[in-house]
């Protein structure tokens, strides 16, 4: 059977994440001292020894949880059967795949997250977690609202992250619980990811990924926009612009790796959030952290 890697998104992070790992392997050392070169800032002095507050920042926040989750995968040597990330986690497992270069992630990764920033900047947005409602009911309520509101994120069955302007936020929330929903929970997110209003950062983030080089992955990549199996180049980087204003349909990727023989998987970064969302899709199935 199989070996499904797995990378997780911007939420994971936490204050002194990676620091054993720069201090006790020369090889992750050298990774991490090149990420602040290639960012010009030392993310590292932050990871290690700022404030909540410091991580929380879009621009940290997306390279940090990225670093964390490559340089571990890379000095550990793995060798997946396939890979999938979480939204920012696309990136980390291109990189893991082979698909992209290691200077390549970390610089697309940046790029990614000051375009989201500005984007958020332009429209005061916000996402919220939708409990214990079907798939269809969440569709039709965002349908029936007024203003930007969609679902972002299919987690796992019975949470949904809806995305979309304040105010429409708001009245799907209400509609939400009207119509059953256990819960309704605004995340402290900065803006609207995987929604329309993220078209700013998608059209600036696609001229920084055209530009990049792309090469078929060594194994599988299960990407957001289809949750399909892609090894063609093209496709890859066609599925890397979408991404930011398409639905993250973790729900079926994971399905899709499962039925094409996934029956571990191995979560790469920081956290446990995916190894939980994975045994809610299938109890069946080996849910780890990297060892």
């Amino acid at each position: 059977m199989a070996k499904a890697y797995v990378f997780p998104g911007q939420g994971a992070q936490y204050v002194g994440m990676g620091k054993d790992l720069y201090e006790s392997n020369e090889q992750a050392k050298a990774l991490f001292e090149k990420a602040n070169e290639i960012l010009g800032f030392r993310i590292t002095d932050l990871m290690f020894n700022g404030t909540e507050d410091d991580l929380k920042q879009t621009k940290v926040t997306q390279p940090a949880v990225f670093l964390c989750s490559v340089i571990p995968a890379i000095c550990a040597n793995v060798e997946p059967d396939m890979v999938a990330g979480h939204s920012l986690g696309e990136f980390s497992a291109l990189v893991v795949s082979g698909a992209i270069s290691f200077e390549s992630g970390v610089s697309l990764v940046s790029k990614r997250a000051l375009a989201m920033q500005k984007a958020c900047e332009l429209n005061p947005s916000t996402m919220s977690a939708i409990i214990a409602l079907p798939d269809e009911k969440v569709e039709e309520i965002c349908a029936s609202v007024d203003g930007v509101v969609v679902a972002a994120n299919y987690n796992c069955p019975g949470q949904i992250i809806i995305s979309g302007t304040n105010e429409a936020i708001a009245k799907a929330n209400e509609l939400m619980l009207a119509a059953g929903a256990k819960r309704a929970l605004p995340l402290k997110v900065g803006g609207a990811f995987h929604s329309p209003l993220m078209e700013p950062a998608r059209a600036e983030l696609a001229e920084a990924i055209e530009a990049t080089e792309v090469s078929a992955p060594k194994c599988p990549i299960y990407q957001n926009v289809d949750a399909q199996a892609h090894t063609d180049a093209a496709e890859i980087k066609a599925n890397l612009v979408a991404q930011l204003t398409s639905p993250v349909r973790w729900t079926k990727s994971v399905q899709n790796m499962i039925a094409d023989g996934a029956d571990t998987f191995i979560e790469c970064g920081p956290g446990a959030v995916l190894q939980g969302l994975v045994k809610k899709i299938d109890k069946t199935v080996v849910a780890q952290p990297l060892a």
